[in-house]
């Protein structure tokens, strides 16, 4: 068979790509690259031959792998090795509809166990693979310390159940698995972004997105009306008079070149004051201030005077914000499978936002986060925003948006469904848009985020 390549998966301050290809035994081996944004300049990084349904195969580095990315590679837990097997599964070696033996050479190929499942809905990622020890292990043995009855796989789900994302608009709700932003330098793990995480979501040939953790599940739906964004960067008013731009000044000499820069500093000073004493401001000004401090009252200077010192007023930056994002979707089921499976959206938004708890109830657990992707032919929309890894603060469901309660008539309690329901959900991107986010491409493809 033909290799498959997968997306481009951002890990850090790189780019990965994985091509997988059939061998004429039935194994599979997989290479991934390190390439720039667009998928030029391959570097092969890491290679694995001989996956089997009973082996995952030899890893090995490539002659292009740095130190780090060697010991990333090598390390299960590590982000390239996440974005590795989501790479693999998303290539689809067999097609969609593998054989058992197919699956699980697939699983072994990603690195996933070949244990098998009865999770609703499947598994977003193809066969059976489940979270394997090292999974687990890599947050702190995370899985494990689960409450009984958490759920730890979703399905994937979509309204109107004739959604077809390679020929329509939609948009893709992703749920992942939370990572905190230093996981990977808490759990000693090379290779990792500043931050520990990458958070920057892109989009694979199959319109899975890529991410730097690991994907749990997803829910499809039609783009609704009203999409929209907001880029904003806190900036705030300061003030600085001369008397403390003037010591500011001989300090910073004085920090950091000595007595020298220092006394460098004061001399300059007093020549500017040098000015103001000889035009009479020097001797008004402080006269006021004097005499304001002496009477308790900051407006002496301009009463007397009818002038203030030179707060030197400007607009600074302050910090950038964090974006947030609403959608309103109204779901009306005209059968009762479609009825399941809206009822199933809702519960899969719910659970996921959900705070989760440890075994013992000790510790209160992040909720599960999502990846947010708008497709056109199973593509990223060049002409809409692009997100970032988002947190669900807020699903509202109006159970009778038409006025009045009303429900399907039905012999059977199972298939009384409400006749239509109103979602609202509200996100919030977990890290702020960087200007370098964006690249600086001579030719522009996409608006970005």
């Amino acid at each position: 068979m033909a290799p498959k390549t997968s997306g481009i998966a951002p890990v850090g301050n790189n780019n990965y790509q994985t091509t997988v290809t059939t061998n004429t035994d039935g194994s599979l081996s997989a290479v991934t690259y390190r390439v720039d944004k667009d998928g030029g300049n391959p570097v092969e990084v890491s290679k694995v031959t001989g996956a089997t349904a009973t082996s995952p195969g030899t890893r090995t580095p490539g002659a292009g792998a740095t130190d780090a990315e060697k010991k990333a590679f090598a390390d299960p837990k590590s982000p390239e090795r996440q974005a590795y097997s989501q790479q693999v599964l998303s290539t689809k070696p067999y097609g969609n509809t593998p054989t058992a033996e197919q699956t699980k050479t697939l699983n072994g190929a990603a690195g996933k166990s070949n244990t098998a499942t009865n999770t609703e809905g499947g598994n977003p990622q193809g066969g059976n693979a489940q979270p394997t020890a090292a999974d687990k292990e890599s947050f702190g043995k995370e899985n494990e310390s689960f409450k009984e009855g958490t759920r730890l796989e979703y399905g994937n789900a979509k309204y109107p159940l004739d959604l077809s994302s390679e020929n329509q608009d939609c948009i893709k709700f992703s749920i992942l698995e939370y990572r905190p932003s230093l996981a990977s330098a808490a759990s000693g793990a090379s290779g990792s972004s500043a931050t520990g995480v990458s958070r920057g979501v892109t989009i694979d040939k199959s319109g899975n997105p890529t991410v730097g953790t690991k994907i749990l599940g997803t829910i499809t739906l039609p783009i609704p009306a009203g999409i929209n964004d907001s880029n904003q960067v806190s900036w705030q008013e300061d003030t600085l008079n001369k008397l403390k731009e003037t010591l500011g000044s001989v300090a910073t000499g004085y920090i950091s070149q000595g007595a020298e820069g220092g006394g460098a500093a004061l001399n300059n000073a007093t020549g500017s004051f040098s000015e103001a004493v000889k035009s009479g401001e020097a001797q008004q000004g402080i006269t006021g201030l004097i005499a304001g401090y002496a009477i308790g009252s900051d407006k002496f200077q301009q009463r007397a005077y009818g002038s203030i010192f030179n707060n030197n007023l400007e607009l600074l930056f302050n910090s950038p914000s964090l974006r947030s994002f609403s959608f309103t979707f109204k779901l009306s089921p005209r059968n009762a499978k479609e009825a399941k499976e809206i009822m199933k959206i809702i519960r899969y938004f719910k659970q996921a936002m959900s705070v989760k708890r440890s075994k013992a109830s000790l510790l209160l657990k992040s909720p599960r986060t999502f990846a947010i992707s708008y497709l056109t032919s199973n593509k990223q929309h060049p002409y809409l925003n692009k997100f970032k890894e988002c947190a669900l603060t807020n699903f509202g469901v109006d159970y009778t948006p038409e006025g009045q309660y009303m429900t399907y008539m039905s012999s059977n309690i199972d298939e009384r469904s409400m006749i239509s329901y109103n979602i609202t959900l509200q996100f919030q991107e977990l890290e702020p848009v960087f200007d370098d986010e964006y690249n600086n491409e001579t030719t522009i493809t996409n608006i970005g985020y």
